[in-house]
């Protein structure tokens, strides 16, 4: 049996004696709880057929845990300091592969036909540096990548803004943009205390688990995210106020945004916030023809 890696002791083994630092700039936050880092694994619900995604692998203690549950882990790893402790950490695994890429700007869709061709359950988990979250998110969300879902650790604020329903403080164009394409439920809350170096919030575990089509049909989906951007431009505002605001020559074509909001019933005097999915979908195709 190795010994896990997420524990103070190894973890502080590991750093010493590659004299690692971390790095602010990268969001670095090692987890030292093995019972954690089982249970984010839990919640990915894989199988000896499932493949793992990961993002941000660090000393590879989720590394470990997804290769000993799953066919075959392939992470993204930024940082070149960490790709020697990798190798020794991950040795026991062969079922592991990394690649030293900034996953923004890598093809994920070539690796996985290159790497985890005919693995057939494919997710993403990762422990995801707090400065990139949501780019990376919706990354893997726009290029439609053939995953069944993603499970990842992420500031607190941040998962409490993507499961958001319409109408609280949180819900607003991201609460929109991830549940267009999954199901967002938060699974955990993680305090900060279980982490090397100890980040300033506390963290929450996120499962978005695909929808097999969107939440809403809309005719125009780049004019529908237009749209929403633009409705809560400024929250305190009516969504008329925003609309006319925002949309080009808005204020000239008043009575045009008038009409569609009539047409898609909803009330003018309303805020962004408190439309749902489904109403920005009408309203959007109601402002397409006039708008796009």
């Amino acid at each position: 049996m190795h010994k896990d890696i997420a524990t103070p002791i190894r973890t502080s083994a590991i750093l010493k004696k590659y004299g690692f630092s971390f790095k602010k700039s990268l969001g670095q936050n090692f987890l030292i709880d093995t019972n954690i880092l089982r249970r984010i694994v839990d919640h990915a619900e894989l199988t000896e057929e499932s493949a793992a995604i990961e993002i941000g692998p660090g000393i590879g203690a989720l590394t470990e845990q997804l290769a000993k549950r799953s066919k075959k882990v392939v992470a993204f790893e930024i940082d070149q300091r960490l790709l020697p402790i990798l190798e020794e950490t991950l040795a026991p695994y062969p079922n592991t592969k990394i690649i030293h890429q900034d996953v923004l700007k890598a093809d994920v869709k070539g690796m996985i036909d290159q790497e985890l061709g005919g693995i057939e359950d494919l997710m993403v988990v990762a422990n995801l540096p707090y400065y990139v979250t949501t780019p990376i998110i919706m990354k893997l969300l726009e290029e439609k990548l053939p995953i069944r879902g993603i499970v990842c650790m992420l500031q607190k604020e941040v998962a409490d803004r993507i499961s958001a329903k319409p109408g609280t403080k949180d819900y607003g164009s991201l609460s929109i943009a991830i549940q267009y394409y999954t199901v967002a439920e938060t699974v955990m809350i993680v305090p900060k205390t279980v982490f090397v170096p100890q980040p300033n919030v506390d963290s929450a575990v996120i499962r978005l688990t695909r929808r097999s089509e969107p939440a809403v049909s809309v005719r125009n989906e780049d004019f529908f995210f237009r749209l929403i951007k633009i409705s809560f431009a400024q929250r305190r505002k009516t969504l008329l106020n925003n609309l006319t605001n925002g949309l080009p020559d808005g204020k000239q074509k008043k009575e045009a945004i008038l009409s569609a909001l009539a047409q898609a019933e909803i009330d003018p005097g309303r805020r962004g916030e408190t439309l749902s999915m489904e109403e920005f979908a009408r309203l959007s195709d109601k402002l397409n023809t006039e708008f796009s």
